[in-house]
Parts: structure tokens; C-alpha cells; sequence
């Protein structure tokens, strides 16, 4: 048997909770990618869109579409930035409120479980190996002599 590499091993769980989270979404009429919108805005003061694609790693083109649809959903509405007149405020309506709420639940959830199976030090574990993963990827130690 092949040793499993852990690029391999990030993807698929990754698709596998991305699955779950869609499964959970649509009995919601929604999907996860909506949820984790709703979650990512500032439920108070709103987020400036232009801080919403890199918090949440998207890119901006993906970023309009979901926006565009979550508004047509009334789950948002934009506001005029009060500290820049150029730029807009996401901000939740009362129903994205219900919805994030929602979204937060089923995260609670997930992290309920898992937590109620794996150990805190294997947990914390993990949390370090990711850490030190996206360190490798951010400071571009991962193929550094190939582009030397």
C-alpha cells in the first residue's frame, strides 16, 4: 500500500467536511459557501467588501457572485462606508442574522463532535501541524530551492 501524502489527506477531508456542510446548507436552502459568508461579516458593524475576499481566502469574482445572490436572498444589503466614501459596509439583515446563526450552530456542532472524539492533546496537535503548514506555504519554504 502507498503511503498517503498529506496534500492528499488535507483534500480529501476538506472535501468531505466541504460535503457534510453543503448536506447541512441545503436543508437550509443554502449552501456553504453562503454560510460561511454570513459568518465572516461582522454581525454589528458590517465588514467593507473589500476585506471580506481576503478574510475569507476568495477570491473577488467568487466573492461578487455569492454576494450578489446573497443580497438577491435579502441576507445582506451594502451600505456606504462612513470612514471611506468610495468604499461599501456589508452588512447582515435581520433574516442573515437568523441565517448566521444558523451557519454558527452547525459549526458549534461539528467542533462539538469532533472535540467529543479526539483528545485536547491531539487536537492541539493538529492546530500546531496546520500552524506550522501555512507558516511553510506563507514564507515559501515549501519550493523555495526550485525557485532559487
Amino acid at each position: 500500500m502507498k503511503e498517503m501524502t498529506i496534500d492528499y489527506a488535507l483534500r480529501a477531508t476538506w472535501q468531505a467536511v466541504a460535503r457534510m456542510y453543503n448536506e447541512q446548507a441545503k436543508n437550509y436552502g443554502s449552501t456553504m459557501a453562503v454560510g460561511f459568508t454570513l459568518l465572516s461579516i461582522d454581525p454589528k458593524t458590517g465588514t467593507p467588501s473589500t476585506a471580506l475576499g481576503p478574510k475569507m481566502g476568495m477570491e473577488a469574482t467568487s466573492l461578487s457572485r455569492i454576494l450578489k445572490r446573497m443580497e438577491e436572498q435579502e441576507l445582506i444589503q451594502r451600505k456606504p462606508n462612513p470612514k471611506d466614501g468610495r468604499g461599501v459596509l456589508i452588512h447582515l439583515t435581520d433574516f442573515g442574522l437568523e441565517k448566521r446563526n444558523d451557519s454558527k450552530a452547525a459549526v458549534l456542532r461539528f467542533n462539538e463532535a469532533i472535540r467529543e472524539n479526539i483528545n485536547t492533546e491531539q487536537i492541539e496537535v493538529f492546530f500546531e501541524v496546520m500552524e506550522v503548514i501555512t507558516q511553510l506555504i506563507s514564507e515559501k519554504k515549501i519550493y523555495s530551492e526550485i525557485n532559487e
